[in-house]
């Protein structure tokens, strides 16, 4: 079973139904891309976000490890074998504290969304105006 031809006129041009089914055709397959892109860009979007959460979040933990030692340091007072012992302990802790939160802010000022989808689907007005030229300017 194959698809019927198309009407034509007697002009040799296709019917008014033909073209419309023909642009309903191709909005539909503009929307599905569009969908797609979207859908490619928010999971890489997401995935870097997750990735900066995470360093974050470790940073805060690294963070409490900071305050913790510091209390120790400071607990043990004066016997400097303990406290010093203390003291590079959460020196250390701060140092990768840092680290992960300059990394994690990092990769969440890197995260873009979906930048060409909302690029692409400005340009949808003017193809269905069939001024596709204004896209290019």
């Amino acid at each position: 079973m194959g698809t019927a031809a198309p009407d034509v006129e007697p002009d040799g041009r296709p019917s008014l139904g033909d073209l419309i089914g023909a642009v309903t055709e191709d909005l539909s397959l503009l929307v599905r891309q569009e969908v797609e892109l979207a859908k490619a860009e928010l999971t890489a979007s997401a995935k870097q976000a997750g990735k900066g959460s995470g360093m974050l979040a470790g940073s805060g933990l690294a963070g409490y490890f900071v305050l913790f030692f510091l209390s120790c340091a400071l607990w043990w007072g004066l016997p400097m074998g303990r406290a010093w012992a203390a003291v590079v302990v959460a020196v250390v802790w701060a140092v990768v504290a840092a680290v992960l939160a300059l990394r994690g802010r990092g990769e969440l000022r890197r995260v873009k969304g979906a930048p060409r989808t909302a690029e692409t689907i400005k340009k949808i007005p003017n193809a269905l105006k069939g001024d596709e030229e204004a896209n290019h300017e």
